[in-house]
């Protein structure tokens, strides 16, 4: 028995898993933390940077430099020497997500920081885009 295309084609459909998720492969965790004082300590900040697949050092001078104030990582966590709510701290994040890990020629994340010759570029896996950006 020979099937047409159209016939394959149904099948092919038919036999497909429903999509169960929200279609976003890629969502950056918000932050969890507490104001302890005059200190802003976030928890899950190595799982932040284990999403955005990032330097922590790097991660961790832009987002310490865009909140103008002084920090440290511990362990798993990241500590602030100012009082910051968390809206801001995800805005950061968000910001620097938009610089160094979203490709700007196709959206994906799917992306990698080289640095060559003193200079730092944002190579996209996905797309093959390769464009500089600041260190």
């Amino acid at each position: 028995m020979t099937l047409t295309y159209e016939e394959l084609l149904d099948k092919g459909k038919k036999e497909l898993p429903e999509q169960k998720d929200s279609g976003e492969r890629f969502e950056i965790l918000r932050v969890r933390g507490q104001i302890e004082g005059n200190k802003t300590l976030i928890t899950n900040f190595e799982q932040i940077i284990h999403t955005l697949n990032r330097p922590p050092q790097h991660f961790m001078k832009f987002i310490l430099k865009e909140l103008a104030t002084k920090g440290e990582m511990r362990k798993k966590a990241a500590i602030f020497h100012a009082k910051i709510p968390a809206s801001k701290i995800n805005e950061k994040i968000q910001k620097y997500a938009d610089l160094y890990v979203f490709c700007k020629e196709c959206g994906k994340p799917d992306s990698k920081l080289l640095k060559e010759q003193g200079f730092l570029f944002v190579r996209c896996q996905a797309c093959g885009a390769k464009y500089s950006v600041r260190g």
